[in-house]
Order: C-alpha cells, then sequence, then structure tokens
C-alpha cells in the first residue's frame, strides 16, 4: 500500500518504486521546503527525496514505509 509524503516522518526507514528503480532510504532530515534529505540504505550516499521524483511519478510509483 503507497503511502503519502505527508505521512513520512524522520528516522524512518522507506522504499520508493519509480520507473523500474527501487530506492530504499532513510530520512535525516524533512526541511521546510517540502524535500527530505535522505540516506540511502545500500550506499550510504546523501541525497534529496526530490533527486528521485524530478522526472515525475512512473506509473509503478510506490512508496511505502519498511522496517
Amino acid at each position: 500500500m503507497s503511502i503519502s509524503f505527508e505521512t513520512i516522518r524522520t528516522g524512518k526507514k522507506y522504499c520508493l518504486r519509480n520507473f523500474g528503480e527501487e530506492f530504499r532510504f532513510e530520512v535525516l532530515d524533512i526541511q521546510a521546503d517540502g524535500d527530505f534529505k535522505v540516506k540511502d540504505l545500500l550506499t550510504l550516499e546523501v541525497y534529496h527525496i526530490n533527486d528521485l521524483i524530478r522526472y515525475g511519478k512512473g506509473k509503478d510509483y510506490s512508496l511505502y514505509e519498511i522496517r
């Protein structure tokens, strides 16, 4: 079941699928402009969630919390 960006919380882990790619990340910070600073759980790279959805949402878009 896909969730919305309004339910994302700092310190929680999520999985985002979009355009055939899957990203697993932990939310580090919620910024005032609605963007999220996240850490990739596989590469440990830090980036912003807007980088993942820059080109829109594909037919396979889903976002859900992982434990």
